[in-house]
Protein backbone atom coordinates (compact mmCIF):
# COMPACT_ATOMS: atom_id res chain seq x y z
CA UNK A 1 0.00 0.00 0.00
CA UNK A 2 1.42 3.34 -1.09
CA UNK A 3 0.06 6.10 1.11
CA UNK A 4 0.85 9.43 2.69
CA UNK A 5 3.22 12.09 1.41
CA UNK A 6 6.12 10.79 -0.68
CA UNK A 7 8.81 13.37 -1.50
CA UNK A 8 10.32 13.34 -5.00
CA UNK A 9 13.60 14.79 -3.76
CA UNK A 10 15.64 17.33 -5.69
CA UNK A 11 19.11 16.11 -6.69
CA UNK A 12 21.70 18.32 -4.96
CA UNK A 13 24.31 19.63 -7.40
CA UNK A 14 27.56 21.42 -6.54
CA UNK A 15 28.30 24.87 -7.97
CA UNK A 16 31.42 23.67 -9.78
CA UNK A 17 32.51 23.20 -13.37
CA UNK A 18 31.44 19.54 -13.37
CA UNK A 19 28.01 20.20 -11.79
CA UNK A 20 28.79 17.15 -9.64
CA UNK A 21 26.43 15.44 -7.21
CA UNK A 22 26.36 16.70 -3.61
CA UNK A 23 25.70 13.62 -1.49
CA UNK A 24 26.18 15.46 1.83
CA UNK A 25 23.40 17.91 0.95
CA UNK A 26 21.14 14.97 0.00
CA UNK A 27 21.67 13.50 3.48
CA UNK A 28 20.66 16.77 5.17
CA UNK A 29 17.54 17.06 3.01
CA UNK A 30 16.51 13.43 3.55
CA UNK A 31 17.00 13.62 7.34
CA UNK A 32 14.84 16.71 7.58
CA UNK A 33 12.08 15.15 5.45
CA UNK A 34 11.98 11.94 7.49
CA UNK A 35 11.93 14.00 10.70
CA UNK A 36 8.92 15.93 9.35
CA UNK A 37 7.05 12.66 8.79
CA UNK A 38 7.06 11.98 5.05
CA UNK A 39 6.06 8.43 4.09
CA UNK A 40 8.68 7.85 1.41
CA UNK A 41 11.72 9.26 -0.39
CA UNK A 42 11.69 9.26 -4.18
CA UNK A 43 14.96 10.03 -6.01
CA UNK A 44 15.16 10.57 -9.78
CA UNK A 45 11.75 12.08 -10.38
CA UNK A 46 11.07 15.20 -12.46
CA UNK A 47 12.10 17.54 -9.63
CA UNK A 48 15.12 15.25 -9.24
CA UNK A 49 16.24 16.16 -12.78
CA UNK A 50 16.45 12.52 -13.87
CA UNK A 51 16.40 13.76 -17.48
CA UNK A 52 19.81 15.51 -17.13
CA UNK A 53 21.67 12.83 -15.14
CA UNK A 54 23.65 10.10 -16.85
CA UNK A 55 22.96 6.49 -15.93
CA UNK A 56 26.11 6.11 -13.84
CA UNK A 57 25.16 9.19 -11.78
CA UNK A 58 21.62 7.86 -11.39
CA UNK A 59 22.86 4.66 -9.79
CA UNK A 60 25.50 6.40 -7.63
CA UNK A 61 22.80 8.73 -6.32
CA UNK A 62 20.27 5.92 -5.86
CA UNK A 63 22.75 3.88 -3.82
CA UNK A 64 23.65 6.90 -1.66
CA UNK A 65 19.95 7.61 -0.96
CA UNK A 66 19.09 3.96 -0.15
CA UNK A 67 22.11 3.63 2.14
CA UNK A 68 21.36 6.87 3.97
CA UNK A 69 17.61 6.29 4.34
CA UNK A 70 18.58 2.91 5.81
CA UNK A 71 15.02 1.52 5.75
CA UNK A 72 13.57 4.38 7.83
CA UNK A 73 10.98 4.87 5.06
CA UNK A 74 10.53 3.19 1.65
CA UNK A 75 12.66 4.46 -1.25
CA UNK A 76 10.96 4.76 -4.64
CA UNK A 77 13.39 5.13 -7.55
CA UNK A 78 12.61 6.70 -10.93
CA UNK A 79 13.88 4.39 -13.67
CA UNK A 80 11.88 5.42 -16.74
CA UNK A 81 13.59 6.06 -20.07
CA UNK A 82 12.56 6.43 -23.71
CA UNK A 83 13.39 2.84 -24.60
CA UNK A 84 12.09 -0.31 -22.95
CA UNK A 85 15.64 -1.70 -23.04
CA UNK A 86 17.12 1.17 -21.00
CA UNK A 87 14.16 1.22 -18.60
CA UNK A 88 14.64 -2.51 -17.92
CA UNK A 89 18.38 -2.03 -17.34
CA UNK A 90 17.87 0.85 -14.89
CA UNK A 91 15.03 -0.98 -13.14
CA UNK A 92 17.12 -4.10 -12.57
CA UNK A 93 20.03 -2.01 -11.27
CA UNK A 94 17.81 -0.05 -8.86
CA UNK A 95 16.24 -3.29 -7.60
CA UNK A 96 19.72 -4.76 -7.01
CA UNK A 97 20.68 -1.67 -5.01
CA UNK A 98 17.72 -2.19 -2.67
CA UNK A 99 14.96 0.07 -4.00
CA UNK A 100 11.58 -0.68 -2.39
CA UNK A 101 9.63 0.24 -5.53
CA UNK A 102 10.16 1.84 -8.93
CA UNK A 103 8.47 4.82 -10.53
CA UNK A 104 8.37 4.44 -14.30
CA UNK A 105 7.48 7.45 -16.42
CA UNK A 106 5.94 6.81 -19.85
CA UNK A 107 8.43 6.90 -22.73
CA UNK A 108 8.74 10.54 -23.78
CA UNK A 109 9.62 12.47 -26.96
CA UNK A 110 7.96 9.72 -29.02
CA UNK A 111 4.22 9.01 -28.66
CA UNK A 112 3.63 5.30 -28.05
CA UNK A 113 0.24 3.79 -28.90
CA UNK A 114 -1.87 2.28 -26.13
CA UNK A 115 -0.74 -1.21 -27.13
CA UNK A 116 2.91 -0.09 -27.10
CA UNK A 117 2.47 1.38 -23.62
CA UNK A 118 0.98 -1.88 -22.35
CA UNK A 119 3.85 -3.87 -23.88
CA UNK A 120 6.43 -1.46 -22.44
CA UNK A 121 5.11 -1.62 -18.89
CA UNK A 122 4.55 -5.38 -19.09
CA UNK A 123 8.18 -6.00 -20.09
CA UNK A 124 9.50 -3.67 -17.37
CA UNK A 125 7.29 -5.27 -14.71
CA UNK A 126 8.40 -8.77 -15.74
CA UNK A 127 12.08 -7.78 -15.44
CA UNK A 128 11.89 -7.11 -11.66
CA UNK A 129 10.15 -8.46 -8.59
CA UNK A 130 9.56 -5.20 -6.70
CA UNK A 131 6.42 -3.05 -7.11
CA UNK A 132 6.10 -0.58 -9.96
CA UNK A 133 4.30 2.77 -9.92
CA UNK A 134 3.33 4.10 -13.35
CA UNK A 135 4.02 7.81 -13.78
CA UNK A 136 1.64 9.89 -15.90
CA UNK A 137 2.75 13.44 -16.73
CA UNK A 138 1.38 14.26 -20.20
CA UNK A 139 2.48 17.91 -20.21
CA UNK A 140 6.11 16.75 -20.11
CA UNK A 141 5.89 13.53 -22.13
CA UNK A 142 3.16 14.19 -24.69
CA UNK A 143 1.38 10.94 -23.80
CA UNK A 144 -1.44 10.27 -21.34
CA UNK A 145 -2.00 6.84 -19.81
CA UNK A 146 -5.71 6.21 -20.40
CA UNK A 147 -7.92 4.52 -17.81
CA UNK A 148 -8.32 1.57 -20.21
CA UNK A 149 -4.52 1.09 -20.43
CA UNK A 150 -4.33 1.26 -16.63
CA UNK A 151 -7.15 -1.29 -16.37
CA UNK A 152 -5.21 -3.72 -18.60
CA UNK A 153 -2.05 -3.21 -16.53
CA UNK A 154 -3.79 -3.85 -13.16
CA UNK A 155 -3.69 -7.55 -14.09
CA UNK A 156 0.12 -7.55 -13.72
CA UNK A 157 0.94 -8.53 -10.17
CA UNK A 158 3.75 -6.09 -9.38
CA UNK A 159 2.16 -3.03 -11.02
CA UNK A 160 0.91 -1.56 -7.78
CA UNK A 161 0.39 2.15 -8.29
CA UNK A 162 0.03 5.11 -10.60
CA UNK A 163 1.09 8.70 -10.03
CA UNK A 164 -1.11 11.12 -11.93
CA UNK A 165 0.45 14.51 -12.64
CA UNK A 166 -2.02 15.39 -15.40
CA UNK A 167 -3.78 17.89 -13.13
CA UNK A 168 -7.05 16.63 -14.64
CA UNK A 169 -9.44 15.45 -11.93
CA UNK A 170 -11.57 13.55 -14.47
CA UNK A 171 -8.46 11.59 -15.47
CA UNK A 172 -7.69 10.90 -11.80
CA UNK A 173 -11.28 9.81 -11.21
CA UNK A 174 -11.02 7.38 -14.16
CA UNK A 175 -7.93 5.83 -12.57
CA UNK A 176 -9.65 5.46 -9.20
CA UNK A 177 -12.67 3.80 -10.83
CA UNK A 178 -10.68 1.19 -12.81
CA UNK A 179 -8.44 0.31 -9.83
CA UNK A 180 -11.31 -0.35 -7.40
CA UNK A 181 -10.98 -3.87 -6.03
CA UNK A 182 -7.39 -4.23 -7.31
CA UNK A 183 -4.01 -3.93 -5.57
CA UNK A 184 -3.23 -0.71 -7.47
CA UNK A 185 -3.08 2.57 -5.50
CA UNK A 186 -3.68 5.94 -7.13
CA UNK A 187 -1.32 8.73 -6.06
CA UNK A 188 -1.84 12.44 -6.72
CA UNK A 189 1.04 14.09 -8.54
CA UNK A 190 -0.42 17.60 -8.79
CA UNK A 191 0.16 19.40 -5.50
CA UNK A 192 -2.82 21.73 -5.97
CA UNK A 193 -5.18 18.74 -6.23
CA UNK A 194 -4.13 16.59 -3.25
CA UNK A 195 -7.23 17.07 -1.11
CA UNK A 196 -9.57 16.71 -4.11
CA UNK A 197 -7.78 13.47 -5.02
CA UNK A 198 -7.99 12.18 -1.45
CA UNK A 199 -11.74 12.83 -1.38
CA UNK A 200 -12.08 10.71 -4.54
CA UNK A 201 -10.09 7.82 -3.07
CA UNK A 202 -6.41 8.49 -3.84
CA UNK A 203 -4.23 6.91 -1.12
CA UNK A 204 -1.36 9.38 -1.12
CA UNK A 205 0.57 12.05 -2.99
CA UNK A 206 4.00 12.35 -4.58
CA UNK A 207 4.43 16.05 -3.88
CA UNK A 208 7.38 18.12 -5.08
CA UNK A 209 6.50 21.00 -2.75
CA UNK A 210 7.15 18.71 0.24
CA UNK A 211 10.89 19.19 -0.41
CA UNK A 212 10.42 22.63 1.19
CA UNK A 213 7.16 22.61 3.15
CA UNK A 214 6.95 19.00 4.32
CA UNK A 215 5.16 20.01 7.54
CA UNK A 216 2.30 21.57 5.53
CA UNK A 217 1.90 18.53 3.26
CA UNK A 218 2.18 15.95 6.08
CA UNK A 219 -0.26 18.07 8.12
CA UNK A 220 -2.76 18.04 5.23
CA UNK A 221 -2.47 14.26 4.92
CA UNK A 222 -2.88 13.70 8.66
CA UNK A 223 -5.80 16.14 8.95
CA UNK A 224 -7.67 14.38 6.15
CA UNK A 225 -7.12 10.95 7.70
CA UNK A 226 -8.37 12.27 11.05
CA UNK A 227 -11.54 13.59 9.38
CA UNK A 228 -10.55 17.24 9.96
CA UNK A 229 -11.55 18.35 6.49
CA UNK A 230 -11.60 22.11 7.22
CA UNK A 231 -8.04 21.95 8.54
CA UNK A 232 -6.96 19.90 5.52
CA UNK A 233 -8.58 22.49 3.24
CA UNK A 234 -6.65 25.34 4.93
CA UNK A 235 -3.38 23.47 4.51
CA UNK A 236 -4.20 22.66 0.87
CA UNK A 237 -4.77 26.37 0.28
CA UNK A 238 -1.53 27.22 2.08
CA UNK A 239 0.52 25.33 -0.54
CA UNK A 240 -0.44 28.05 -3.05
CA UNK A 241 2.04 30.55 -1.55
CA UNK A 242 4.87 28.31 -2.76
CA UNK A 243 3.17 27.32 -6.01
CA UNK A 244 2.77 31.02 -6.94
CA UNK A 245 6.55 31.55 -7.10
CA UNK A 246 7.51 28.27 -8.81
CA UNK A 247 6.77 29.60 -12.36
CA UNK A 248 9.39 32.37 -11.87
CA UNK A 249 12.10 30.00 -13.12
CA UNK A 250 12.51 26.76 -15.06
CA UNK A 251 11.82 23.61 -13.01
CA UNK A 252 13.34 22.94 -10.49
CA UNK A 253 15.44 26.13 -10.11
CA UNK A 254 13.04 28.04 -7.84
CA UNK A 255 12.38 25.06 -5.57
CA UNK A 256 16.10 24.34 -5.20
CA UNK A 257 16.96 27.96 -4.41
CA UNK A 258 14.13 28.09 -1.86
CA UNK A 259 15.50 24.97 -0.12
CA UNK A 260 18.90 26.69 0.07
CA UNK A 261 17.56 30.03 1.30
CA UNK A 262 15.51 28.22 3.95
CA UNK A 263 18.77 26.75 5.27
CA UNK A 264 17.58 23.15 4.77
CA UNK A 265 20.49 22.00 2.59
CA UNK A 266 22.88 23.39 -0.04
CA UNK A 267 21.15 21.64 -2.92
CA UNK A 268 22.76 23.95 -5.46
CA UNK A 269 21.43 25.09 -8.81
CA UNK A 270 19.53 23.10 -11.38
CA UNK A 271 21.76 21.68 -14.12
CA UNK A 272 22.37 23.71 -17.24
CA UNK A 273 20.71 24.75 -19.46
CA UNK A 274 18.51 25.77 -16.50
CA UNK A 275 20.00 28.97 -15.10
CA UNK A 276 20.32 30.29 -11.55
CA UNK A 277 17.28 32.30 -10.43
CA UNK A 278 17.15 36.05 -11.01
CA UNK A 279 17.62 38.65 -8.26
CA UNK A 280 13.93 39.63 -8.62
CA UNK A 281 12.83 36.02 -8.25
CA UNK A 282 15.06 35.61 -5.21
CA UNK A 283 13.27 38.49 -3.46
CA UNK A 284 9.92 36.84 -4.11
CA UNK A 285 11.27 33.51 -2.81
CA UNK A 286 12.34 35.24 0.42
CA UNK A 287 8.86 36.75 0.87
CA UNK A 288 7.32 33.31 0.31
CA UNK A 289 9.68 31.75 2.87
CA UNK A 290 8.66 34.32 5.48
CA UNK A 291 5.03 33.28 4.96
CA UNK A 292 6.02 29.75 6.05
CA UNK A 293 8.37 31.11 8.74
CA UNK A 294 11.31 29.38 7.07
Amino acid sequence: MFEGIITPIVTPIKRNEDESLNVEAMKQLVDQLIEKGVSGIFPLGSNGEFHVLDNEEKMIFTKAVIDHVNQRVPVYVGTGACSTKETVQLSKQAEALGADALSVITPYFLKPTEEELIQHYTKVAESVKIPIILYNIPKATGVNISASVLKALTKIENIRGIKDSSGDLDNLKGYIEVTKGTNVNVLVGSDSKILAGYKMGATGAIAGTSNLIAATLVGLDQAFRAGKIDEAQKLQQDIEELRKVLPLGTVPSILKRAIELAGIAKVGPARLPVEEVSVQAEEKIKNMLSHYQL
